[in-house]
């Protein structure tokens, strides 16, 4: 090994170490870049028209600005009314679980309660593995300049992003040797329409969720159907885990009723969700990079484990970005050749 191999060997594990220690940093940023993605589609619808940049810039940050404007004051004092709701009902919901616990262990043999049992203590595991996310999630935060902060630097950094794009793909392109600089500007404008359209497949599924458990619970006559509709929605962008939390509160809140009403959510949840899944993500996202169900719930697993809960929200989003570069760079550019 040459003298100027060991010192790029050197420089690369010091970018490495450096990269690992300002990781959520770094995951901000990628926030930035996906929210910058998402607006840039809009952005070039506005193009179509002939518009210039800054002005479809304008025009695209002013339409997200007015529909969170408009959630906030439509949606959000109802719901957080009826959130307050919840969690004055949610006690005797809890207590009605633990009522028909006792009665189906008076039916239930014994080894199957104690199979029970055992999987009581594998939700107390599941339950502190959230509270642990959770816990990561707050201590990200709090160590930083506060949520606030953090917010504005990753608008600053979209904004950016969006007005001048160029620039900074051209800076990341010449960390490439220059042989392979054309194949990582194509790289990653695949990388950059993967993302677009799992951004857009991903909006539109969690309004669907929202808007069907919504009228699904306002038919069963479950309390809090908006609350209960929009959080199906929101915790859709987290696959496999989001939706199972999204069960809970409407169950509880129907076993205030009966246990029957309890079942007929749970069918209902699971119905909506078997048909989001087979149904609605494969035409939406026919042009998005496939996604495994197993290789996205290890993902989940492992982001969460590195990064805490801001790596599960972005699950997802990395794991489409690092199917890409594997599948085109590890796979096509150095496996396949012969």
């Amino acid at each position: 090994m040459g003298i100027g191999q060991a010192i790029a060997s050197v420089v690369f594990i010091v970018c490495l170490y450096i990269s690992w220690q300002i990781r959520q940093v770094l995951l901000l940023v990628f926030t930035a870049i996906a929210i910058a993605v998402a607006l840039n589609q809009l952005v070039r619808v506005f193009q179509r028209f002939r518009i210039k940049r800054p002005i479809a810039i304008l025009l695209s940050v002013s339409i997200v600005l007015l529909l969170l404007a408009g959630f906030f004051i439509l949606v959000v004092p109802p719901f957080l009314d009826q959130l307050t709701e919840l969690a004055k009902l949610a006690p005797e919901g809890l207590e009605r679980l633990r009522s028909l616990t006792s009665w189906l262990q008076e039916l239930i043999p014994e080894q199957v309660v104690q199979d029970l049992r055992n999987w009581g203590g594998l939700t107390q595991q599941l339950r502190a593995l959230m509270f642990s996310l959770f816990g990561n999630f707050l201590t990200l935060f709090s160590n930083s300049l506060g949520i606030i902060l953090n917010v504005l630097v990753v608008l600053v950094l979209t904004l950016m992003l969006l007005a001048s794009p160029a620039p900074y793909l051209r800076g990341f392109i010449l960390l490439f040797p220059a042989s392979y600089r054309r194949r990582a500007a194509e790289i990653l404008q695949q990388c950059e329409v993967s993302l677009g359209g799992w951004v857009t497949g991903t909006l539109f599924n969690m309004g669907i969720i929202a808007v069907l458990n919504a009228i699904a619970l306002l038919i069963l006559q479950v309390p809090l159907a908006l609350a209960n509709g929009v959080l199906s929605g929101i915790l859709t962008f987290i696959p496999n885990i989001g939706p199972t939390l999204s069960t809970i509160p409407p169950i509880l809140l129907a076993l205030l009723d009966s246990p029957g009403k309890a079942v007929a959510v749970l069918v209902v949840y699971i119905i909506i969700q078997q048909v989001e899944s087979n149904v609605l993500t494969p035409l939406i996202m026919k042009k998005q990079v496939s996604l495994l169900p197993a290789v996205t719930l290890a993902s989940q697993l492992i982001f969460a484990s590195f990064f805490g809960f801001l790596g599960l929200f972005l699950a997802l989003p990395l794991l489409v970005i690092t199917q890409v570069w594997i599948k085109e760079l590890l796979v096509k550019d150095v496996l396949n050749q012969r």
